[in-house]
């Protein structure tokens, strides 16, 4: 006797299941509203985002230069101070534990936060940002990565994709290697060539949106963020294809800044 429920049939129910916990999934990004898949529930983020960072720093050599380390600091305290303040008028609720570190290394040309507010910079990149505004640049640009929750976003990607649709417990538990380096890549460890790419470069146009109107309600000037990326731009090296880059090429966002710096004027009040 043949079955009614046929394999098409069934491909079907299993593709409605799955179409309605994505809906269920969806999370809007602040500011510009795009629909984005967070599958991963903030508290396990949280707790793994602290676990990597105590990791970090303990692996890490922290600068022991007061000066730089004090300016770190202070921009970290104005840009997150923007950022809560940022999400009170939006009526969004997040957590936050705000920590802001240097670490020394001076060949790695990078900053990066992740979910609750865990911020490194790295010596490698105080060339390129000169003063506290061009700090200013970069550090509004890796807070709104995590006010615009890129990293769920990429982690839950990835568990989709690499991981065969894991959740993070289950991942942990049975691929923690693969779950780490996974974790490390959602947030600028690491970067690769496939389907998340176009994702990847999606993330870093609203990160330098939304960062730019973090920097101007911290009080810096935003037009200090053409002059970081027109200096990142001229540091050396040939840079990849844009198509083959999960960050912007330089000449893009350059341009899509100064498109922004009009309206993240308006939000800018000298201190």
């Amino acid at each position: 006797m043949k079955s009614k429920f046929s394999i098409p049939n069934y491909q079907k129910y299993l593709f409605m299941l799955f179409a309605f916990i994505l809906l269920l999934s969806c999370a809007t990004v602040p500011l510009t509203g795009r629909k984005q898949l967070n599958l991963i529930p903030s508290g396990q983020m949280l707790a793994m985002s602290f676990q990597q960072y105590d990791q970090v720093k303990k692996e890490s050599k922290l600068s022991a230069n007061q000066k730089n380390v004090a300016m770190i600091k202070k921009v970290g305290a104005g840009i997150s101070s923007a950022a809560e303040n940022f999400l009170r008028e939006k009526g969004i609720s997040m957590e936050f534990e705000w920590e802001f570190i240097l670490i020394e290394n001076d060949e790695m040309v990078n900053a990066w936060c992740m979910p609750g507010g865990k911020v490194a910079f790295y010596t490698g990149i105080l060339p390129y940002t000169k003063n506290e505004a061009g700090v200013a640049v970069v550090m509004g640009h890796e807070v709104a990565h995590a006010l615009a929750q890129h990293g769920n976003e990429r982690m839950s990607q990835g568990l989709l994709v690499q991981l065969g649709g894991l959740t993070l417990a289950k991942a942990l538990e049975q691929k923690p290697a693969a779950t780490q380096n996974l974790f490390m890549q959602a947030f600028g460890i690491g970067a690769q060539v496939g389907f998340l790419l176009p994702y990847s470069r999606k993330h870093e146009s609203e990160a330098d949106y939304i960062g730019l109107v973090l920097m101007a309600k911290a009080g810096y000037n935003p037009q200090e963020a053409v002059s970081f990326w027109e200096r990142m731009s001229q540091s050396g090296g040939a840079a990849p294809p844009e198509f083959l880059s999960t960050h912007p090429a330089h000449e893009t966002r350059i341009n899509d800044l100064k498109k922004r710096l009009p309206e993240a004027m308006k939000h800018y009040k000298k201190q």
